[in-house]
């Protein structure tokens, strides 16, 4: 170690104890963030004193409510389960509470932020049915979020039970609006392979609309509580001991609760409640508020709840790929094809290239080895594609059962190994029950003792993944870039649906969408299929605000003899991964401007959604007196790139063209 690498590491540990002793004393100094009131009510209050949770027994019943600026976010909302051994919904008695400091304090490189530091005030809050039975509710409160879990004891010999329901419900106020995608009907679509997750969003919808399919909502759902402020509401940390869940059908007063999985998903295989071995815990329930939208956008609460369930067995790498099925689809599953892409990802200075469904048979093993040989020979790694199926769906493609069980997939990821595959892309799953989410962990478990990078399609949203399993990198949870190809319609809300994931989606986890589609038609001579209404800038700028540490870009090799060389350089130099996430502005469904940066490199991506430009005054403090790049539309829609000065209060008035984008980056690495 050099004296320089010493130096540098003294210094950080000196500015580590610094940190932990202006902590201790921040939390010695500020008042205290519990508040008794009465013999077992209570509140519990943010580390800056500005968001507030109540929780109150009344008649034996439990009920919470948050406040936020001393405005109301929720309103007087039930808590409580009820197991085939106990009823926890009624007649308890309070037993006793203890307070602490949370510090959360991680570094993780496959999220929108690479290192968090920050103080979560916990209270928990233990109750007894009249037969002695203990529930204790763990509530965390930080700056803008609320987090909750119900932790139930091991009473006399009964060390497990079966969770029949959950009351827990979000009370929202009568003015609040809601964006939120529908629950789909297990069993049916394509192949009958929904709930896929892959369903539309509806703005600023009125509480108690029905949903399309009747079956609720799926995680994550954001309300806008008028001038009160708003409120993303989720859960994090499931794995293989509890099941995913969504929110239930919502009333006309403003009650969203709770709802577990359908009977019949997967088949109408597995329990669709949960089971859990006492003494146990559900899941996280998380509520991310503000008065305006910064916070839900920036929030890392899914990840700062849960801890790793495995030490990771490499150090993994994440990265940039192209693919070829996204627009020249199932006929390029050829080997001349795949090395085309090969090509492509050496040419754009890239780590991977996607070898989508159906390998098995249209290329074969013997052919992928040659494959990975001549991918490694260019300094570019391969993912494959699997079907997850065993008996959950009709979906034809290959390779199929092989990641439905152990012995398969580990002798199949074996094999992977010794060819120097990078990660696997497993697709089709069927559905939130416990036995589901038990076969992505395991997926995601035995991928990690072979090395693997692992991204889920057709599948559930991540719930704290990236954190809990070392080598996820995202799941595509989403109505993703393949429906482009698919239907016009998908097209011509494209600018619409883009404006919202930052907001809700990508807020909470890593987004496998496959963005930056340049071509104008969909098809494989660009000449053909669905027409892209958003401009070629747009496109460049979904690379910066969708977020996932493996990108699989839309580009093919005609878009590097089609545009001028600056779009070409940029998608060049675009990183996947980043340490900062800043919220500038938007409305979702309408336009947002976010920052990113990498290392010391910031970017600034903007779109607008609607039929007129949009002229946006936003101050932009990271690009302060810099020179930058300023890439946007002509008014014939083509892009162009000019060099700007910011000014030295870091204000810019941006002119955003209808479905079209701007970005504004310090790189000087790009040709004009």
């Amino acid at each position: 170690m050099n004296r320089e690498t010493l130096l540098n590491a003294s210094i950080m540990n000196k500015m580590n104890i610094v940190k932990k002793v202006l902590t201790i004393l921040f939390v010695v100094c500020c008042s205290s963030f519990f508040q008794q009131i009465g013999a077992q009510d209570f509140i519990c209050k943010s580390p800056d004193q500005i968001l507030h949770l109540s929780v109150q027994l009344k008649e034996g019943a439990l009920w919470y409510s948050i406040s936020y600026k001393e405005a109301t976010i929720l309103e007087e909302s039930p808590l409580g389960l009820i197991t085939n051994v106990s009823d926890f919904s009624r007649d308890l008695r309070f037993v006793e509470k203890s307070e602490r400091v949370v510090h959360t304090n991680y570094t993780l490189k496959s999220i929108k932020q690479s290192r968090v530091d920050h103080l979560l005030n916990e209270v928990v809050a233990t109750y007894e049915t009249p037969r002695s039975e203990k529930i204790s509710i763990i509530f965390r409160v930080g700056n803008n979020d609320v987090a909750f879990k119900y932790a139930l004891a091991q009473n006399g010999e009964t060390a497990r039970c079966i969770v029949e329901k959950e009351l827990t419900g979000f009370k929202f106020p009568s003015f609040t609006t809601t964006f939120l995608t529908p629950q789909a009907t297990p069993m049916i679509g394509w192949m009958r392979t929904k709930p896929s997750y892959e369903e539309g969003y509806a703005s600023d919808e009125p509480m108690g609309t029905p949903s399309r399919y009747g079956l609720g909502y799926t995680f994550p759902g954001l309300f806008h509580v008028g001038d009160n402020g708003w409120a993303l509401v989720s859960e994090t940390g499931v794995g293989s001991l509890y099941c995913g869940a969504k929110l239930s059908e919502g009333t006309k007063e403003g009650l969203y609760t709770i709802s577990y999985p359908e009977e019949g998903e997967n088949n109408g295989i597995g329990s669709a409640k949960p089971g859990i071995a006492l003494p146990g815990e559900t899941a996280w329930r998380t509520i991310t508020v503000g008065d305006n939208l910064k916070p839900i956008v920036e929030t890392t609460i899914a990840f700062d709840l849960v801890e790793p369930q495995y030490e990771p067995s490499k150090e993994y790498t994440f990265g940039r790929s192209t693919w070829s099925w996204l627009l020249w689809q199932d006929e390029s599953i050829n080997f001349e094809d795949q090395k085309r892409f090969i090509d492509l990802s050496a040419a754009m200075g890239y780590e991977l290239v996607l070898v989508d469904n159906w390998w098995d048979t249209r290329i074969g093993k013997e052919k992928i080895e040659e494959l990975a040989k001549y991918a490694a020979s260019k300094g570019i790694g391969l993912s494959l594609w699997y079907n997850s199926n065993g008996y959950w769906s009709d979906a034809p493609q290959g390779p199929k059962n092989k990641m439905n069980t152990a012995i398969a997939r580990k002798k199949e990821m074996a094999w992977m190994q010794s060819i120097g595959i990078k990660g696997i892309k497993v697709d089709f799953f069927g559905g939130d029950k416990q036995e589901t989410m038990k076969l992505y962990e395991e997926i995601l478990s035995d991928a990690n003792d072979y090395g693997l990078v692992v991204i889920f399609h057709g599948c559930t949203l991540p719930r704290g993944w990236e954190r809990m399993y070392p080598n996820f990198a995202g799941s595509e949870a989403v109505l993703a870039s393949e429906n482009l190809i698919f239907t016009q319609n998908a097209n011509d809300l494209e600018a619409y649906s883009a404006t919202l994931h930052p907001f809700i989606r990508n807020s909470v986890a890593s987004m496998d969408f496959g963005p930056v589609l340049l071509n104008k038609r969909h098809n494989r001579t660009n000449d053909g299929g669905t027409i892209r209404r958003t401009t070629e800038t747009f496109q460049l700028a979904t690379a910066v605000l969708f977020q996932t540490p493996v990108q699989h870009f839309g580009i093919t090799p005609n878009n590097l003899e089609e545009y001028p060389a600056f779009v070409i350089d940029f998608m060049r130099n675009i990183p996947s991964l980043w340490d900062e996430t800043v919220f500038i502005d938007g409305y979702p469904g309408k336009y947002v401007v976010l920052a990113r940066r990498h290392g010391n490199q910031w970017y600034v991506a903007a779109i607008n959604a609607e039929k007129e430009r949009r002229d946006l005054k936003v101050t932009l403090p990271m690009l302060a007196e810099k020179e930058i790049l300023y890439y946007s539309d002509k008014k014939d829609r083509s892009p162009q790139l000019n060099q700007l000065s910011i000014s030295k209060n870091g204000t810019i008035t941006l002119s955003i063209e209808p479905e079209g984008g701007v970005i504004l980056t310090t790189q000087h690495q790009h040709a004009k």
